[in-house]
């Protein structure tokens, strides 16, 4: 992989100033308040850009390990400030980070490789991420930033809501609450000039309609997913939260470093095995985890937190996952889907092992020097199977922001 030098993620201190500066610029457009705070009390701030009833939200920073979306953020503001038209009959609503407590412990804003990326890489449990915990946890028990991000869709109704978010190594995809007809197009036209490849088989959407490559529409509630064991039912998220009010959510997906692996729609020769074969490597990794954590447990009584709470929740995940690729045959047969496949179940323990090495630092604990052999042996694989190629990113947030604007141009459209 390439060096890195020009890359740079703003913190999300570092959105709130920029944020602010454009509104003092433009105080009779722009406005910035504060519309919640975090369990340990951090700041949701919400910029708002003109005054039309129809409005667009973006979200940024629902998930700290994807950090294209602060910046994609703010370049739509500067866009929408300096092209009348984009706020002719539509408010553009963007609320800076979703998750303000998880970016504080995701701390790669540079990072030079893989492995760099996993050294301090920060994914909440399902329960704890902002979009997701409606999926676990009963409405009494919802965080404040849920609360908080549902309450902004109360106040706007907006007719689209579009999330940011991220890979670290794949392609690009959009998913669909519901379908946005003409967006196919542009989205694919922006991949292309920005060399980024479409993920057609995003293992996120198996088997769900595709309008177009790489753009996603989920299923109606009802459907039987294809991988029963996940506890994190898209449907049951803040994404659908907006239809309640005639609108719909588009997720946009972009990538750190690329493969053109994910964007390869011929079958695959043997995708029964290649799904078998996945999972057993899915299981094997994952225990080597598990056997770090389970020597290191009673040296870590009375040790807890959000990463160590993260690194057992995905660990959790991989037993019924890895019965979910074979207990049927693949939903989908090409190489791109296998190459997702492929990617996610490396993925998966990585992040566990990367997060609970964290945690054993922390405690100067020996089998630290264990998991950072195995975070480096397999950031370093992944990136040699995929043949990881740096996105940079200006390419990210160029790709993102075009996205969202011809989501908002389709949206609009289909909402009229």
């Amino acid at each position: 992989m390439s060096s890195l030098t020009e890359l740079r993620y703003p913190t999300p201190a570092e959105l709130v100033r920029s944020a602010r500066s454009l509104a003092a610029h433009r105080p009779a457009l722009c406005t910035l308040r504060q519309v919640g705070v975090s369990r340990a009390g951090r700041p949701l701030h919400l910029l708002s850009i003109g005054h039309a009833a129809r409005a667009v939200l973006v979200v940024a920073g629902a998930h700290a390990n994807e950090p294209s979306g602060g910046p994609a953020l703010l370049a739509i503001a500067e866009r929408v400030l300096l092209e009348r038209e984009l706020r002719a009959d539509v408010s553009w609503h963007l609320l800076l980070c979703a998750d303000p407590d998880g970016a504080s412990l995701h701390v790669t804003p540079a990072p030079r490789s893989l492995y760099d990326y996993h050294r301090g890489f920060f994914r909440p449990a399902a329960p704890e991420q902002p979009e997701w915990a409606p999926a676990t946890l009963p409405p009494g028990r919802l965080p404040p930033e849920t609360r908080a991000l549902t309450a902004v869709i109360d106040e706007l109704r907006p007719y689209l809501q579009v999330t940011l978010h991220g890979t670290d190594l794949g392609g690009s995809w959009v998913q669909l609450t519901r379908d946005v007809p003409g967006l196919a197009e542009p989205f694919a036209k922006s991949a292309a000039q920005l060399h980024i490849p479409v993920e057609t088989g995003a293992s996120d959407a198996v088997g769900w309609p595709a309008s177009g490559p790489g753009v996603h529409v989920m299923p109606a509630p009802g459907v039987r997913a294809a991988y029963p064991s996940m506890p994190d039912d898209a449907r049951s998220s803040t994404w659908y939260h907006v239809h309640r009010y005639g609108g719909l959510t588009a997720v946009v997906e972009v990538p750190m470093w690329a493969s053109d692996l994910v964007d390869d729609p011929a079958p695959h020769p043997a995708p029964d095995r290649a799904m078998r074969r996945l999972a057993a490597r899915l299981l094997r990794d994952a225990l080597e985890v598990e056997l770090v954590l389970a020597q290191a447990r009673p040296r870590l009584a009375g040790v807890d937190g959000p990463l160590l709470r993260a690194a057992r929740w995905a660990l959790e995940l991989v037993p019924g996952l890895a019965a979910d690729w074979t207990r049927t045959p693949p939903a989908d047969g090409t190489m791109a889907y296998i190459g997702s496949v492929d990617a996610f179940g490396r993925r998966l323990p990585l992040r566990a092992a990367a997060m609970l090495l964290r945690v054993l630092r922390e405690a100067d604990d020996r089998g630290a020097q264990r998991l950072d052999q195995l975070v480096a042996a397999w950031s370093e694989a992944f990136a040699e199977r995929f043949r990881a190629r740096w996105v940079p990113l200006e390419h990210q947030v160029e790709h993102q922001s075009r996205t969202v604007f011809a989501a908002a141009l389709h949206a609009r459209d289909r909402s009229d």
